[in-house]
């Protein structure tokens, strides 16, 4: 049918790569700088599913994710990725660490059955959103739990972020019900 839809608004969500805390820390105050209140933050794990960061950011990587109180047209996820990408420019300049990118910054974001994440790079599962910019839905939410694809990263196919995204799509559930009450 010739009809579309306004999509519903989505949670963004930050995943972290840091070289170290001071670094982790300084990235965390610089996308809330940008997005706005932090709702939720994971627990901090080491990344050493992949050695594939090793030379940009370091032996010891940290992994994090944060989730923004406002919700978000899922439309913007390219300029977002653009102002991230910006963000590790500026944190590579700033901080005083002698690694080339310190900070590695992956925005997407959460709908109740998937995950977006947003890539500068294209490739056979990826489509491209605009702006130079292509997205790939990283997991998908189905029967209660979240489900790998068969391009799913390493880190996100074990689930030991799972839990996480849970209670994050729990949260968005929750402001769109407020939102759709609150008329």
């Amino acid at each position: 049918m010739w009809q579309t839809e306004t999509p519903s608004p989505v949670k963004l969500i930050v995943g972290i790569l840091a070289a170290d805390a001071d670094a982790l820390s300084a990235a965390r105050e610089a996308v809330c700088a940008e997005f706005g209140t932090v709702d939720m933050e994971s627990e901090i794990w080491s990344f050493t599913q992949t050695d594939y960061y090793k030379d940009e950011t370091g032996e010891h990587i940290l992994r994090q994710f944060v989730t923004f109180e406002h919700l978000i047209d899922p439309g913007r996820l390219a300029a977002i990725k653009h102002t991230t990408n910006r963000i590790e420019q500026d944190l590579a300049q700033r901080l005083q660490v002698p690694l080339p990118r310190p900070v590695n910054l992956d925005p997407g974001y959460l709908e109740p059955a998937k995950l977006v994440l947003a890539s500068t790079k294209n490739f056979s599962h990826r489509i491209y959103i605009g702006d130079t910019m292509y997205a790939e839905v990283t997991l998908t939410y189905s029967k209660g739990a979240w489900q790998a694809t068969p391009f799913t990263f390493p880190d996100y196919r074990q689930g030991r972020y799972h839990a996480f995204l849970d209670r994050a799509r729990q949260r968005l559930i929750e402001q769109r019900r407020q939102s759709s009450n609150s008329c």
